[in-house]
């Protein structure tokens, strides 16, 4: 028997499965409260332990704030959205999006959202190529020094990394997002950045002393469930997941292309939504806002006081039947508001044979008050999406 544990080093909580990968037995399940303030490692040791050990673990993190991605482009619905889908694909908190030269206040602006790794895209392959090397020599010259994954224009690339190694900034160079309109290639980005947070981002977010953490690390939380989610698709068809977190809903999908939609930016038809305002503990009151905007909720008695408690404490756990039913009208409000965001003018989820729901609060839910939830958020037909027809769930 071959034990290995996975282990996902959250915000809040550090969760471990032990898993059979002889059998595909799930053997046993832990979390421990993540020990950021100390070192994560406390937690995650405490978590394998709890399983009974294991011969190998495998861990994936979005601890102290996963992976901020900043993204400079070229044109705001070109080339700079490409390279906001290909941020979200590949698992990062995408914290800044420009497009066009970089000028003082646009570095100004970039380096106060702080990322921890740039995107530079610009330009389809054979197209223009001067917007990319400006903005290549701008972040050489700036005091930033966060590493860059350049994928614009096939013709500049060289230039780019060229420029961008003689101010000490650290580069990587791959293929480009957009090589023409309409043709969204996310893979290769999404490699090169999955390698630049394993090499120059977990180590640098001070969540542990020594080597050991980021030699165990494999990839940012996000990233590793969007490949879950791609060999879903490949056992079963079409695949949505809503996953409801403390900080923020996301919601992953895989699906078949159709042949008919085609934006200028392409379609990302493996792809992930995060939004922020939409968290069941942290970010709780924006649930009520942003469903309150789409007109699911009213002035409902007690949710807002619950909304307010649970982002000043956001390690509240349920005591009682009351607070249950709070937890999952919220994560309803949550997961419907992300799926319309998600779907609503840009994927036709009719044909999704699965749903999966994720997050502690739907975890730890009653079979029946998850169905309940399932049920509302499928039964959206107000929310300017397609519905999935008949999907397991």
């Amino acid at each position: 028997m071959s034990r290995v544990a996975c282990v996902d080093v959250g915000s809040t909580f550090t969760k471990a499965a032990l898993v059979d990968t002889d059998s595909g037995e799930l053997c046993a399940t832990a979390e421990h409260p993540t020990t950021a303030g100390t070192d994560v490692l406390v937690g995650l040791d405490a978590a394998v332990a709890a399983l009974g050990g294991a011969e190998q673990v495998l861990v994936c993190s979005s601890a102290g704030g996963g992976l901020r991605l900043a993204v400079v482009g070229y044109e705001r619905l070109v080339t700079a959205e490409a390279g906001h889908r290909v941020g979200l694909t590949a698992g990062a908190r995408v914290v800044h999006v420009s497009a066009g030269p970089l000028d003082a206040a646009g570095v100004r602006d970039l380096r106060a959202a702080r990322p921890d790794v740039v995107l530079l895209v610009g330009g389809t392959d054979g197209g223009d190529a001067d917007v990319l090397r400006h903005n290549a020599r701008r972040l050489a010259g700036t005091r930033l020094r966060r590493p860059v994954v350049v994928a614009g224009n096939a013709d500049a690339r060289d230039d780019a990394l060229a420029m961008l190694a003689a101010g000490g900034v650290p580069a990587t160079a791959t293929d480009n997002v957009l090589p023409r309109i309409g043709e969204l290639q996310p893979g290769p980005a999404r490699a090169a950045i999955r390698e630049v947070f394993l090499h120059h981002v977990i180590g640098g977010k001070g969540l542990s002393r020594g080597t050991r953490f980021a030699s165990l690390v494999r990839a940012a939380t996000p990233d590793a469930v969007l490949s879950g989610v791609e060999l879903l698709a490949e056992q079963g068809g079409d695949v949505l997941v809503v996953d409801v977190g403390g900080a923020t809903t996301d919601v992953y999908s895989v699906l078949t292309p159709d042949g008919e939609h085609r934006a200028v930016a392409g379609t990302a038809w493996h792809g992930r939504t995060v939004e922020g305002d939409l968290g069941v503990r942290w970010c709780a009151p924006g649930v009520l806002a942003a469903a309150r905007a789409e007109r699911l909720a009213g002035a409902e008695p007690g949710l807002a006081q619950a909304a307010a408690h649970r982002a000043v404490e956001p390690g509240f756990l349920p005591a009682d039947e009351a607070e249950y039913e709070m937890d999952a009208r919220l994560a309803m409000l949550a997961a419907t508001v992300a799926l319309r965001r998600h779907a609503r003018g840009e994927r036709d989820l009719s044909a999704v044979r699965l749903v999966v729901t994720s997050g502690g609060v739907l975890r730890h839910a009653t079979p029946e008050r998850l169905a309940g939830l399932l049920d509302a958020v499928l039964a959206d037909v107000a929310g300017g999406w397609a519905l999935p027809r008949a999907p397991r769930r």
